[in-house]
C-alpha cells in the first residue's frame, strides 16, 4: 500500500490541466491497406502491460483501453477480425478469492489535510472468480505477472495451482486446461498477427522489491523454475526462452511486432519521491552534522578499544562526519556491515533511487537519518559538557542512526544488475525482430522521451511526472490509456515500416489519464 505520499500534492488542480482541448485532429490518409500482412487473426501475448493492468488492478476499462484492443480496432480498418478479450466482471479490480495477487483497484484519495494520494478503492468488493474458467481462448493473451518463461510453462492456468503460487489466477480463468500453456493456447488460435511484448517482469519485480531478489546473471541458475517472483532471470534463459517464442508464433508463417523493454528505473515509482528530500533548516542541519560528529567520536573509541592505533581508528570513524546543509539533503541508506564500515550506513549517491512505497511520514520521523529520543539526547547532552558515555550510551547513540532499509531502496549496484540485464534482453529481442524480419518497436525510446520533457501529442504532451503527466497510472508503474495510445501509434508506425502497411493512428488526446474522480463502477 502507497503511504502518505506527500509529494502527490502535485497540485490537484493539475489534474484537470493536464485534459487539453483538442483543436487539430490527427489527419490520416484517405488511402489505408494492410501491405504484406494478413490481420485477420491478431493474437497479442504478454504480461499486464498487454492485459491492460492499470492502477495496481486489472478491471473492465482497463482491459478495454488496453494497446491490443485500441490497436485491434485500427487494424480491423486494413482487414483485422473481431478481438475477444478475458473482462473481468467489474470496475472494482482483483479477483473475489485471490485480493491478494489481484488486488481492487487504486483511486485518487485525499487526506486529511486535503493532500491527494493513491488508496485502494473499497466502494464495491470485486466479483470475479478465478475458478470460473470462461470456456475459451482469446486475442489478447496478455497475462499479469507473467515473466517470459512462464508462457512455455504447463499447468501455469491450473486454478488449482495458485494457492501454491504455481498458477496465474488471471489465466486460470481462460486456459484450455489445467497443463495448457499460454503460448500454445495463443498458437492453437493459429493467428495471422501478432505482438508481442514480454521481458519487463523479468526484471520488474527485482526493481519493485528494491533488489532483495536474486540476480541469476550472478548465480548462473538457469533453472527458472526454482526463481523467485523478485529475482531477475538469467540472460540466457531469456534469450532460449524468446526465442522458441518467435519460433512457435512464426511457425505457421504469421507476421508479427516485437517490443523492446523500457528502462524500469525511469518510471513514477522510482522517480516520484527524491532521494535528496531530507529538507532541513539551518539549525538542524547543525543539529545533524553535530550529531555525527559524536558519531565519529564513539567509533573512534569502540574501534580504539579493540587494540587498533588511533590514527587507523580515526580514518575508520571519519567516513561517518555527514554534513548537512540548509534545503535539500540526501538520505541515508543502510548497507552491508563490514570491517570498512562497521555501522553498515553511508549517504545515498545523486543517481540511487527511493521507491514510491517507502513510508513518508517514517521519513518525517528522521527514518533516513536519525531517529532522536529523549534517551538519545541526554547522551548528546553529555558529550555537548565535555563528559565521556559509557559504552552503553554510546551505542544508544549508534541505534538512533536510521539509514533506508535495501527494500526501500535502489543502490547503485542493483541499478547496475538492472540495466546489464535489460541491455541483454533488448540485444535478444531487436536480434530475433531483425533475423525473423519482424516489425520492432522501440518502445523504450518513447518511454525514455517521456522522462525527459516529454511526447508531444496534437493538443498536449505526456510525460512520466505522477498523475499529472498522462503517461501512468496510479500504481507509478502501468500507462494510463492515454499512454496505450501512444503505444498503439508507435506499434502502427513499426508494422507500417516493415510491411508496407498504411494504417490510421488515433489520437492519444481522445483517451483518458488519471481523474479526479473515484465513483468506478
Amino acid at each position: 500500500m502507497i503511504k502518505n505520499i506527500k509529494y502527490l500534492a502535485v497540485l490537484a488542480l493539475g489534474l484537470v490541466a493536464c485534459e487539453p482541448e483538442f483543436d487539430n485532429p490527427i489527419e490520416e490518409s484517405a488511402t489505408i491497406t494492410s501491405g504484406e500482412a494478413d490481420f485477420s487473426n491478431y493474437v497479442a501475448l504478454g504480461n499486464s502491460l498487454t492485459a491492460g493492468f492499470a492502477d495496481g488492478a486489472l478491471y473492465i476499462t482497463g482491459q478495454e483501453n488496453s494497446f491490443p484492443n485500441i490497436l485491434s480496432k485500427q487494424l480491423a480498418l486494413v482487414g483485422g477480425g473481431e478481438f475477444t478479450q478475458p473482462l473481468m466482471a467489474d470496475n472494482a479490480g482483483g479477483f473475489s478469492n485471490d485480493p491478494v495477487t489481484f488486488p481492487t483497484r487504486f483511486v485518487l484519495a485525499f487526506d486529511a489535510e486535503g493532500n491527494p494520494g493513491p488508496a485502494r478503492y473499497t466502494g464495491a468488493a470485486p466479483s470475479t472468480d478465478f475458478t470460473v474458467n470462461l470456456g475459451s481462448s482469446f486475442n489478447n493473451m496478455g497475462v499479469p505477472g507473467a515473466k517470459s518463461y512462464h508462457l512455455a510453462a504447463p499447468g501455469y492456468g491450473n486454478a488449482a495451482g495458485v494457492a501454491v503460487g504455481l498458477a496465474n489466477p488471471y489465466f486460470a480463468r481462460f486456459a484450455s486446461s489445467p497443463d495448457a500453456t499460454v503460448i500454445a493456447d495463443a498458437i492453437a488460435q493459429n493467428p495471422t498477427f501478432f505482438s508481442l511484448w514480454i521481458g519487463n517482469n523479468d526484471i520488474l519485480g527485482y526493481a519493485t522489491s528494491g533488489g532483495v531478489g536474486e540476480d541469476h546473471n550472478v548465480t548462473n541458475n538457469l533453472d527458472p523454475t526454482t526463481y523467485g517472483g523478485d529475482d531477475i532471470t538469467n540472460n540466457n534463459v531469456f534469450a532460449s526462452v524468446y526465442n522458441d517464442l518467435i519460433g512457435a508464433l512464426t511457425a505457421n508463417g504469421a507476421k508479427g511486432v516485437v517490443l523492446n523493454l523500457p528502462d524500469v528505473t525511469s518510471l513514477p515509482f522510482f522517480t516520484t519521491v527524491p532521494n535528496n528530500a531530507l529538507v532541513l533548516d539551518e539549525a538542524t542541519a547543525a543539529s545533524l552534522t553535530g550529531f555525527f560528529q559524536a558519531v565519529v567520536g564513539i567509533v573512534t573509541a569502540q574501534v580504539a578499544g579493540t587494540g587498533a592505533p588511533l590514527a587507523q581508528a580515526q580514518a575508520l570513524a571519519s567516513q561517518y562526519a555527514f554534513t548537512f546543509n540548509a534545503g535539500p539533503n540526501r538520505f541515508l541508506i543502510k548497507t552491508e556491515v563490514t570491517t570498512t564500515n562497521p555501522l553498515g550506513v553511508r549517504q545515498m549517491t545523486e543517481e540511487e533511487l527511493l521507491l514510491l512505497t517507502i513510508d513518508q511520514a517514517a521519513l518525517a520521523q528522521g527514518y533516513g537519518s536519525v531517529v532522536l529520543t529523549p534517551e538519545v539526547l541526554q547522551v548528546l547532552g553529555i558529550l555537548q559538557a565535555g563528559g565521556t558515555p559509557t559504552a552503553e550510551q554510546g551505542a544508544l547513540v549508534i541505534a538512533a542512526i536510521s539509514g533506508i532499509e535495501d527494500a526501500d531502496a535502489l543502490d547503485a549496484q542493483e541499478l547496475m544488475a538492472i540495466s546489464t540485464a535489460r541491455d541483454s534482453f533488448n540485444a535478444t529481442i531487436a536480434g530475433l525482430a531483425a533475423a525473423n524480419e519482424l516489425a520492432f518497436y522501440d518502445v523504450a525510446s518513447d518511454l525514455a522521451q517521456a522522462a525527459n520533457g516529454g511526447i508531444p501529442f496534437d493538443g498536449g504532451v505526456i510525460t512520466s511526472q505522477f498523475v499529472t503527466g498522462g503517461g501512468f497510472s496510479l500504481d507509478g508503474v502501468h500507462p494510463t490509456p492515454r499512454a496505450h495510445a501512444l503505444v498503439t501509434n508507435g506499434i502502427i508506425s513499426a508494422i507500417q515500416d516493415t510491411y508496407g502497411a498504411n494504417i490510421p493512428t488515433v489520437n492519444p488526446g481522445e483517451f483518458g489519464t488519471v481523474t479526479l474522480s473515484n465513483e468506478v463502477n
